[in-house]
């Protein structure tokens, strides 16, 4: 009996090792997820810009989408943060200078509309501003720290993100480099 036992249990661990060989084999894997996209949206760099939409000041809805064919830049932004304050006049200076050329936007998060447009006349900005009042697309891109700016190449992807102020040099270095 012990030599059919033997047998039997070097049998079992044939068979176990087999199995396990051929479960390891990567077409034998389960797929969970479905196969990716060429190209995956999301917020970081290399990813395709996820399309927006967010009102204007004066409440003019404005879609901020990939197929926009042109280079976009994003800039999520506050009137009370110090670093945001510091970096709005070189905004200011790069969004009249490419006016027509880069799609631009200074994105306020959830601030009233009042605080802002004050904040604006107050210093005479007159760069394009959307507000995200309830800070639902700014949750979507991950901003954790303000400023935080993006550069979106021609393609809709996501070439260039950056938390903290950025001058006008960056910005020029960062369009030359697309």
């Amino acid at each position: 009996m012990s030599k059919r036992f033997i047998v039997l249990a070097i049998a079992i661990i044939a068979m176990t090792v087999a199995i396990g060989f051929i479960a390891m084999q990567p077409e034998n894997f389960l797929r969970t997820q479905p196969d990716k996209p060429a190209v995956d949206s999301g917020v970081t760099v290399g990813k395709q810009l996820p399309e927006f939409t967010l009102s204007t000041l004066n409440g003019k809805m404005t879609k901020v989408s990939p197929a926009a064919q042109q280079v976009t830049i994003l800039n999520f932004w506050a009137t009370w943060c110090p670093p945001c304050r510091q970096e709005m006049p070189e905004l200011e200076k790069f969004a009249q200078q490419y006016s027509g050329k880069v799609g631009f936007y200074a994105i306020n998060i959830q601030e009233p509309v009042a605080t802002v447009n004050e904040f604006l006349a107050h210093n005479k900005y007159t760069m394009n501003v959307l507000s995200d009042k309830t800070g639902e697309v700014s949750q979507n891109f991950r901003i954790n720290s303000i400023p935080t700016t993006l550069v979106i190449d021609k393609q809709g992807i996501i070439k260039y993100r950056k938390s903290g102020p950025v001058t006008v040099a960056e910005l020029e270095g960062v369009l030359h480099g697309l």
